[in-house]
């Protein structure tokens, strides 16, 4: 076979100059046609569309044409000419077939179709389908989005540490990192392990987040992100949860809760903007085959204003809604977390349109988020809205289809306020003196936020499971791959 440099299918499928000998690799989709002539679909990963391979079927060793099927990877040298038929504008007229790869009958990816569930369990080659390929281009270009964006507005990317020894959110649901003999653990006279020993000289674990080495970046460069995975030892089996997954997450000195939200609605914007600007052919195939609103949706993301929403007028308009009628799960009373089914039913059926809820009860948040100023026993949040308790100054971003997108505050900047919190939490700080510090010597005023990476995917790309917007999913009973 004649060797001739690999042109890429997305690129010759934008060429006109006829009559070029271009060299194509990839897998075969399908193989069709009659004895005289075979259709080849190939598709080499580089665009959601095939590039089609005409073959004289009489020109080649009918051995070679048997080992033509579907995932079978080859080379082909071919001819460039204008296309006759439907659906291309170019194809290639075979001249020379090179197998690189056969495939056998047993391949699990025939041509007909798979269920995600199934998809999941062959993981090792969901990527060569269609659907797959088409998420995770636009997951690398989401990816592309972020660094474009945060790079354009000054912010510097700061690579926070996996392996940590403090809790971020102190739920406590971490994954430990240890060298020691789990069959043989050094414990004191309580009955506590000994760490002497490990690696660190310290209990250490996965971060869940990067949000606190990221406040010690704020306070020094003045805007920094983050962009890396993140753990969760969670026992959730849902369609919206990961035990591994990726989180964005700047942190700005000298934010207030106003430039927060400002901030969380133009880079969520961006993204959405740029998926439908470099994104358009795998948009729509996702929305012919997965979810015929997605770029309708898309679209109506970027026409409007996010709605500000205050958490006290947010229940308010929730237990409206089930006084006329309307069924929820969970219960939604002043001072419960939210459950997905209430944010989308603010977003989906109330506003349609996204929604940054502000202003939650102090006790169902972090400890590092700071409070709104007291009014009586309640406290005054965004807009002057009076809650019946103490409140901080969140603003969680809200979408359909997803609920919680986005989660962000401004911090607590004063050493005593936080102090204060963190006893009344309970909390042990001797892990935390270094975050600690940092409100002693030269403290200021600054927010961020988190985005959960795979979320943003899911709604970008119209899949209904997380499991399908990463490519190796890790969740409870299961790390195959």
């Amino acid at each position: 076979m004649e060797t001739i440099k690999r042109t890429k299918i997305a690129d010759v499928l934008k060429r006109t100059d006829f009559g070029a000998i271009v060299n194509v690799k990839g897998w075969v989709r399908t193989r069709r046609g009659s004895k005289a002539v075979n259709f080849i679909a190939l598709n080499d990963g580089s665009t959601i569309k095939n590039m089609q391979i005409v073959v004289d079927v009489e020109k080649f060793d009918e051995n070679i044409i048997k080992e033509i099927t579907t995932g079978a990877c080859i080379s082909v040298n071919g001819e460039l000419v204008q296309s006759q038929g439907a659906g291309q504008s170019v194809e290639l007229q075979c001249r020379e077939i090179e197998i690189l790869g056969t495939c056998g009958a047993d391949y699990p990816l025939q041509k007909k179709g798979h269920t995600m569930e199934f998809l999941r369990e062959h993981a090792n080659l969901r990527m060569r389908t269609n659907t797959f390929g088409a998420v995770f281009r636009i997951r690398h270009n989401m990816a592309m989005a972020i660094h474009q964006y945060f790079h354009e507005h000054g912010f510097v990317y700061l690579n926070t540490p996996i392996i940590t020894a403090s809790d971020c959110e102190g739920a406590g649901n971490m994954f430990q990192v240890t060298t020691k003999n789990l069959y043989d653990l050094k414990k004191n006279e309580e009955g506590k392990i000994i760490y002497d020993d490990d690696f660190f000289g310290q209990q250490t674990s996965l971060t869940v987040s990067g949000q606190l080495e990221g406040e010690l970046g704020a306070t020094a460069l003045g805007a920094i992100y983050t962009f890396g995975p993140t753990f969760r030892a969670e026992n959730s089996n849902t369609p919206r949860h990961l035990a591994e997954f990726w989180m964005v997450e700047p942190e700005v000195a000298f934010l207030d809760q106003e430039e927060l939200m400002n901030l969380e609605e133009d880079f969520i914007k961006y993204c959405v903007r740029w998926a439908l600007d470099n994104c358009k052919d795998d948009l729509e195939f996702l929305n012919k085959m997965i979810d015929k609103t997605l770029i309708q949706r898309l679209e109506s993301v970027l026409k409007d204003a996010f709605v500000r929403l205050p958490y006290t007028k947010g229940i308010e308009i929730l237990q409206e809604a089930i006084k006329k009628g309307k069924k929820f799960e969970f219960p939604c009373n002043w001072g419960d977390d939210l459950a997905s089914e209430h944010e989308r039913y603010l977003v989906e059926e109330h506003f349609k349109k996204p929604v940054i809820m502000t202003d939650y009860p102090t006790a169902i948040k972090a400890f590092y988020m700071k409070q709104n100023a007291a009014e009586g026993e309640g406290s005054v949040g965004y807009k002057g809205c009076v809650a019946p308790g103490p409140t901080m100054q969140g603003t969680d971003v809200l979408f359909p289809q997803i609920g919680e997108i986005i989660g962000g505050s401004v911090r607590e900047e004063s050493y005593d306020k936080l102090m204060s919190e963190i006893n009344r939490r309970q909390m042990e700080t001797d892990k935390l003196w270094w975050y600690l510090e940092t409100r002693k010597w030269g403290s200021c005023p600054h927010a961020g936020f988190g985005l959960g990476f795979e979320r943003l995917i899911l709604f970008v790309t119209g899949m209904q499971n997380i499991r399908d917007v990463i490519p190796f999913p890790r969740t409870p009973k299961n790390a195959e791959f």
